[in-house]
């Protein structure tokens, strides 16, 4: 579980995080919202990138604030970006396996747990093959590896689904439900894609301006008045 607490951000005189306080229980879930909603930062703020003025973030009872970058890597905590971090000129192994070095596992486990990694996301390709060799589906299941190799325990994922076509996101959609089953983590998804929301998340939480404007059961949230007008960029101030 992780828990929030009158969080806010502010950079100079905009505020993109605004008095948050929201739950998120376990499983998977949803954070969404337009764009400039607030929920990038909300993630630099998770990975220890940007310092908030106010607020606490609880991650299974751990203070995550008070960890340094570097120590919530090894605790646990896994991202992906909207632009593809894995390096074109490596493979596919050592992209992975540069974060499992970083997480605290292992090393003897570290050859089991890479391939175990890219077996478990459906990479078929050659795990010796260079990324920059890739298609898109291919590079967006590295970057996924990439965040759930090495024993995770809260694992950001913005927006892995961005530019991929309805088939290839049937698939990355089963491999996320399948994330906090497979290794306990805990998974927040980032996405404009509904469909891919609805299909993976049980509990989602809604931001506009850097303020929550619902949170609960995915279904009643994209239901909600306020959230239908925020995305038709008709919301009034509530």
């Amino acid at each position: 579980m992780i828990e929030v607490t009158a969080l806010t951000v502010r950079f100079a005189g905009v505020t993109p995080i605004d008095d948050v306080s929201v739950v998120f229980p376990g499983g998977t879930c949803g954070l969404i919202g337009p764009n400039g909603a607030g929920k990038t930062t909300f993630f630099n703020v998770l990975s220890g990138f940007v310092r908030p003025a106010a607020g606490t973030v609880t991650a299974f009872g751990e203070n995550l604030l008070k960890m340094a970058d570097y120590r919530r890597a090894r605790w646990g905590l896994r991202r992906t970006f909207q632009t593809e971090m894995a390096v074109e000129q490596l493979s596919i192994f050592d992209n992975v396996a540069m974060i499992h070095e970083h997480s605290g596992a292992k090393r003897s486990a570290r050859r089991d747990d890479v391939l175990s990694a890219i077996e478990f996301v459906g990479l078929n390709a050659n795990p010796s093959s260079k990324v920059g060799r890739l298609g898109a589906r291919e590079r967006r299941l590295v970057e996924v590896a990439r965040a759930v190799v090495g024993r995770p325990r809260v694992v950001l994922l913005d927006e892995p689904a961005a530019g991929l076509p309805d088939e290839e996101t049937g698939h990355l959609s089963a491999v996320i439900k399948q994330i906090p089953e497979r290794y306990g983590a805990l998974v927040i998804l980032v996405d404009h894609d509904m469909a891919l929301v609805s299909a993976c998340c049980e509990t989602t939480a809604v931001l506009d301006f850097g303020k929550l404007i619902a949170s609960g059961p995915t279904a009643e949230v994209l239901r909600n008045e306020h959230v239908i007008r925020a995305y038709l960029g008709t919301e009034e101030e509530l």
